[in-house]
């Protein structure tokens, strides 16, 4: 019932050796009732019934019958976000600590932990719906309408109202609104957000125009035949509905939250049980245990690390990508793979004439063989199709004054050229013709002629570049050869420069298009991303009922991981490779703007739809461009790898400061019974002036911490970080083991001052020793609580700088006003605390009683172990670089998102992931100083051109070499061997090549000096990551 061509990529019909044109590609030639077709031909389809429109009610019962005309969306109501901010692991552990207030009766903290909970819920889903209106916004600004006849008018109509039956108008620049069939006439149609093909398909009678193309040239009358879920998309929309996992940071913020709750959970019912048993009451004991619970619980980490994100997804609308899921940021940042559609996103998406122009007259050049292309078109009327296009905004118009089109022949499917007959400005008459290089030559007699044009056209399809063949008359009458215009879609002109940002970053790029093998190679040899392209033959298919194979990743992780790009795929492939690569491992980006390209951006880890693109592409994408090219993606990684610094800064201060509050109550009631220090003087106050029988602190002073501390460390989003030259990753044993450093000198400290405030009425103890006087239970009670508060954000300033001391790395000036802030606050409140009961806790401010320097020394003991913190943690990250402890110098050389050894059994691509990236980028930057070495020695006309030469030579030999070292070092890992000894020969070759430029003149050196600082750099980079994995015993 519909042309069969329109469901596949047009391009895969081309063959080397033919010319193109967009009315032979594609779509079948034009109806049989106006031409016979030739053998190349397909009768039409005839038998549909042609729509004369419909009317209201038609219209509503079929709308009722096959549903909207639109991409079903599954959306969480927003009222569920909300519901959803209420049952993770944190929220669980506030809900457990709110029945306990409740079940001993203390409304009072019982109403401040709902408060905090609201509060953290509402956050949470007004930064996570955020997003997601921003994007509703920008779909509906851009809502498709059609001109649709109904009740016998034309009239424009939301295009998702259109059934199956309507008659609508397919008119020049207009999408095409659902699956429709041409009632009669012919058009062009752009179908490259279908196939990727760049040339439009011209279609005829019972052709069938796609949903999500658009008409390129021409205006007819269509049949709606498919709305809707029962479009060309309908499989594709299946394929969409295979996603809704959690996301990467989710999944870390469960695993860190999980083993906080297991902790407090295990330390809770011992500190319970342990109470019970040592004859506390059981209201007292699930006092302290509620304490403990609120300790333990990182209220802030969701809402910090969302706002953090929300603000990252600030600066990255800034430069033009619209992010739809916060998580997705974190996905990038840690993103080593990126594949990419070719047409629209590496390339411009139109076709341009190319340098070339082989000529076979004398005296012709490429201006010449333009005109007399143009000669064969109407150019004083709007070009005819894409060619004419391309030919007609080539030529110099002007020239074309001299001539006088006395007749023409139109392209015809029958004879598949087009033809002028011109009258020359002195009266000579003569004829020009343009069409596929193969019809060309059946007019030309010359039969040298014709075998050289076949020789350079089938060179030319071997490159994947185009050829439209250009003859004219003689006097005689006779058709001569003029030559051969050459045309491609081109890439970008910031691509190649972008291609290579991203191997630096450590992102592995792959094409992927629907386009042929061998255009697909020609784009890629011109960006500089290798012709390892592999075309869709050899990979697998979805298994029945949609599901993708268990053993897709170890069947083809490997053929996928070593290309460069596959060609000639369908959305399926494209879903398939994306599937392949994230099971063995990667962090999988996908780049897209079409139909065929919306299930892969759904499966990525990070789908971006770029500018321009499908709605079908924009629901299925992670991120939006609204800037062209693929330029943006890389801004985006270097802000995302931003983004995840902040949030890896506070994770470690986190995981540290719950550490720390929760050991410290859980020693402190096993070690420090505050009763056993009470003075003979408190001897006989009633009850409750009495010292208690173990330390606790009130669950106010907890949430105060919690609301002043990690309420302004949301300013950690805009706190300044340097982003990683490679993906990130999440190593949490090694995360775990710095915390646990910096939550031991924090809490150890707290212990400290803790028992000897409470030994300050000791004549001997350490109070007494500093003149301090002797401290009552309320100043004990506040001076803990000023003392956590200090160390608490002081960590923060050791956790973000990692390996370096505290002051290695300057906070932003919004940073230290939130800490400034904060802790003046916190010592505020600390100094006038009011004097009584706060949850029965006796309490007091400090700058109450006869001494009242006591905040002054609390801030200089804070600070002093604050330093003996940061140089332990100095030194941790010193030993652990030394030993490679818990793999910490392997695992950003490993280019998989969790392995952190090359010798993972787990992932059998870890070791052939090690310097991947960095080998790919030096092969780039020794083939550009090739090529400009190669244009200096063929412009030079000195004696210096025979230097250039021999430096030229050097560069290739070390291109070959850094081949066969790259091989080396695959099998070394393989045999647990020293890559070093397989990278040597390239360090040898690279030395010879440094040698080689000191024979050249100054000036020269200069002109290359870029260049080959790139290639050693780069040849630095592949050297350290190869190093680093030389003993992994280390």
């Amino acid at each position: 019932m519909t042309g069969q061509s329109a469901n596949k990529p047009a391009e895969g019909d081309i063959e080397a050796g033919q010319g193109l044109h967009p009315q032979s590609n594609g779509a079948q030639p034009g109806p049989a009732d106006e031409h016979e077709r030739d053998e190349d031909g397909k009768a039409p389809a005839k038998d549909f019934v042609q729509s004369t429109g419909l009317s209201s009610s038609e219209a509503s019962d079929l709308l009722v019958k096959w549903g909207r005309n639109e991409l079903e969306e599954k959306r969480t109501p927003k009222w569920l976000v909300f519901l959803q901010q209420l049952y993770a692991p944190m929220p669980i552990m506030i809900w457990i600590a709110v029945i306990v207030e409740a079940a001993i009766e203390n409304w009072p903290d019982m109403g401040i932990l709902l408060g905090i909970q609201f509060i953290n819920a509402f956050l949470g889903w007004y930064e996570t719906t955020k997003a997601g209106d921003a994007v509703a916004a920008l779909k509906a600004s851009l809502k498709p309408e059609s001109t649709c006849k109904r009740d016998g008018k034309w009239q424009t109509l939301d295009a998702s109202l259109l059934v199956p039956g309507d008659l609508v108008l397919l008119a020049s620049g207009a999408a095409v609104p659902a699956d429709c069939l041409v009632n009669a006439g012919q058009i062009d149609v752009d179908q490259s957000a279908l196939t990727g093909e760049s040339l439009p398909v011209t279609m005829y009678r019972g052709d069938a125009a796609k949903m999500g193309s658009t008409v390129a040239r021409g205006e007819v009358e269509g049949t709606v035949e498919f709305t809707g879920k029962s479009t060309f998309f309908g499989k594709t929309a299946t394929l969409l509905q295979q996603g809704g996992e959690l996301g990467h940071l989710q999944k870390i913020l469960l695993r860190i939250m999980g083993v906080l709750v297991v902790t407090s959970l295990a330390l809770c019912i011992t500190v319970l049980v342990y109470l019970l048993c040592s004859g506390e009451r059981i209201k007292d004991a699930l006092s302290f245990t509620v304490v403990l619970i609120v300790a333990s619980i990182p209220i802030a980490i969701e809402i910090v690390c969302t706002t953090t994100l929300a603000l990252g997804s600030r600066m990255l609308a800034k430069h033009g990508a619209i992010v739809t899921r916060l998580g997705a940021i974190e996905d990038m940042a840690g993103m080593n793979m990126l594949c990419s559609d070719k047409t629209g996103t590496l390339t411009l998406n139109k076709m341009v004439i190319q340098e070339e122009t082989p000529t076979y007259l004398p005296g012709l050049d490429q201006a010449q063989v333009l005109r007399y292309a143009a000669l064969a078109a109407k150019w004083h009327e709007p070009a005819r199709d894409a060619l004419d296009t391309l030919v007609l905004g080539a030529v110099d118009m002007p020239s074309l004054d001299q001539y006088t089109q006395t007749a023409f022949v139109p392209f015809d499917p029958t004879v598949k050229r087009t033809e002028g007959t011109l009258r020359c400005s002195d009266g000579s008459v003569f004829k020009t013709t343009k069409g596929a290089p193969h019809v060309i030559c059946k007019l030309c007699s010359d039969q040298s002629v014709v075998s050289r044009v076949n020789a350079k056209v089938e060179s030319f399809g071997q490159r994947g570049i185009r050829s439209l063949a250009v003859a004219k008359t003689d006097s005689a009458g006779n058709w001569q050869m003029a030559g051969l215009l050459t045309f491609l879609d081109p890439p970008r002109p910031d691509t190649r420069e972008t291609v290579e940002r991203a191997l630096a970053f450590g992102v592995d790029v792959k094409m992927l298009t629907g386009d042929h093998l061998l255009i697909a190679k020609e784009t890629a040899r011109q960006l500089g991303m290798g012709t390892n392209i592999q075309d869709a033959a050899g990979l697998p298919s979805l298994e029945e009922g949609g599901k993708v194979p268990d053993n897709l990743g170890a069947q083809y992780g490997e053929m996928i991981m070593h290309a460069d790009g596959f060609a000639q795929v369908y959305p399926e492939h494209k879903y398939l490779i994306v599937a392949a690569l994230r099971q063995c491992g990667f962090a999988v980006g996908m780049t897209g703007d079409g139909v065929n390209d919306a299930p892969a951006l759904k499966r990525a880890d990070v789908g971006v739809a770029v500018q321009g693109a499908t709605d079908a592409a924009r629901a299925a994408a992670d991120i939006v461009l609204t800037q062209p090219g693929l330029s943006t993606v890389i801004e985006a990684i270097v802000i995302s790898r931003c983004v995840f610094q902040r949030v890896k800064n506070f994770i470690n201060y986190r995981i540290a400061a719950t550490l720390q509050l929760l050991i410290f109550f859980f020693i402190a009631v096993f070690a420090l019974r505050p009763r056993q220090y009470q003075p003979a003087q408190y001897d006989n106050l009633p009850d409750d002036e009495q010292w208690p029988a173990f330390f606790k602190m009130p669950v106010l002073m907890l949430m105060l911490i919690t609301l002043l501390n990690d309420g302004t460390l949301i300013s950690i989003g805009y706190d300044n970080v340097t982003p990683g030259h490679m993906p990130e990753k999440w190593n949490l044993p090694a995360l775990f083991l710095i915390s646990i450093v910096l939550g031991a000198v924090a809490c150890g400290s707290s212990l400290l001052l803790l028992w000897a405030a409470l030994d300050s009425w000791n004549p001997d103890g350490i109070f007494a020793h500093f003149h301090l006087p002797g401290q009552p239970y309320g100043h004990i009670t506040t001076l803990i609580y000023l003392k956590v508060s200090i160390s608490d954000f002081l960590t923060l300033f050791s956790a973000r700088t990692h390996a370096g001391f505290f002051w290695s790395v300057r906070p932003s000036p919004i940073l230290l006003i939130a800490a400034g802030v904060a802790l003046s606050l916190s010592t505020a409140l600390a100094c006038i605390w009011p004097t009584g009961h706060t949850d029965g806790i006796l309490s007091e401010g400090l700058a109450y009683g006869d001494y009242t320097l006591l905040p002054l020394w609390t801030w200089v003991y804070c600070i002093f172990w604050w330093f003996v913190q940061d140089t332990l943690k100095v030194l941790a990250y010193w030993v652990m670089h030394r030993y490679n402890i818990l793999d910490i110098n392997n695992a950003h050389a490993v280019n998989l998102r969790d392995a952190t050894s090359a010798f993972d059994k787990g992932r059998p691509l870890a070791h052939a992931s090690v310097g991947l990236t960095d080998t790919k980028l030096l092969q780039r930057r020794l083939e550009r100083t090739s090529d400009k070495v190669a244009d200096m020695a063929r412009t030079s006309q000195t004696a210096d051109a025979s230097h250039l030469r021999r430096l030229s030579q050097s560069l290739q030999r070390a291109s070959r070499t850094l081949g066969d070292s790259a091989l080396g070092v695959a099998e070394a890992a393989n045999m647990a061997q020293d890559p070093e000894a397989a990278a040597f020969n390239f360090e040898t070759e690279v030395q010879r090549l440094t040698e080689a430029t000191h024979a050249l003149p100054t000036q020269m050196q200069d002109e290359i000096a870029p260049n080959l600082r790139g290639v050693r750099e780069a040849a630095d980079r592949l050297a350290a990551t190869r190093s680093s994995q030389s003993h992994p015993g280390r």
